[in-house]
């Protein structure tokens, strides 16, 4: 029983480092990254795809991606998929690809995504503890209800605690890597 609490607390706590890593992918870092689009939509034949279903991304050059399309009719699609981003990338279009060419990015701008890293990092301790706050509740009802000693649950609490606090560590280590990466001149 406290096996099955804490196999699906450390569940949801993967996924919120999953979540978090994600969400960080789609930060920009002066690097080209394939993950900076992963979260474009394209409107094509009155549908909606993300980019990676309409279109091949690739990385040629270290600041520099290229996105060659499936079918040649949609690159106008893409593009205004892209504007509508707010990546602040101006697509460059030759007629079979598109490019992006990744700015270098300002002192201010690093600063503003460290920011913004940190208040994610933050979102992700904060539901890694909401995850711990819902298994103590589960263990104190557990022990309320008799189906376990108090022994139990003072076992299960720290367990959960060691737990909590492992990947706490992980969502640091994270955001601190996705911080260097941003700082990265």
């Amino acid at each position: 029983m406290i096996r099955d609490l804490m196999q699906d607390a450390e569940s949801r706590m993967r996924g919120a480092i999953s979540a978090l890593e994600s969400d960080l992918g789609g930060f920009r870092t002066g690097r080209a990254s394939v993950h900076l689009l992963d979260r474009i939509v394209v409107e094509m034949y009155g549908v909606e795809m993300p980019l990676n279903q309409t279109a091949v991304v690739s990385v040629p050059e270290p600041q520099q991606l290229a996105i060659r399309p499936y079918d040649a009719n949609a690159i106008s699609a893409i593009e205004r998929a892209i504007l509508k981003s707010n990546l602040g990338i101006m697509p460059n279009n030759d007629g079979k690809i598109i490019r992006l060419n990744i700015p270098r990015l300002t002192e201010e701008r690093r600063r503003d995504l460290q920011k913004m890293v940190g208040r994610r990092v933050e979102e992700a301790k904060v539901a890694i503890r909401n995850v711990r706050r819902d298994a103590l509740n589960d263990l104190r009802d557990f022990e309320n209800e008799k189906m376990i000693t108090e022994d139990d649950l003072h076992r299960g609490q720290d367990d959960l605690q060691e737990l909590t606090n492992n990947y706490v560590k992980k969502v640091d280590t994270i955001g601190g890597k996705k911080e260097a990466e941003i700082m990265e001149v």
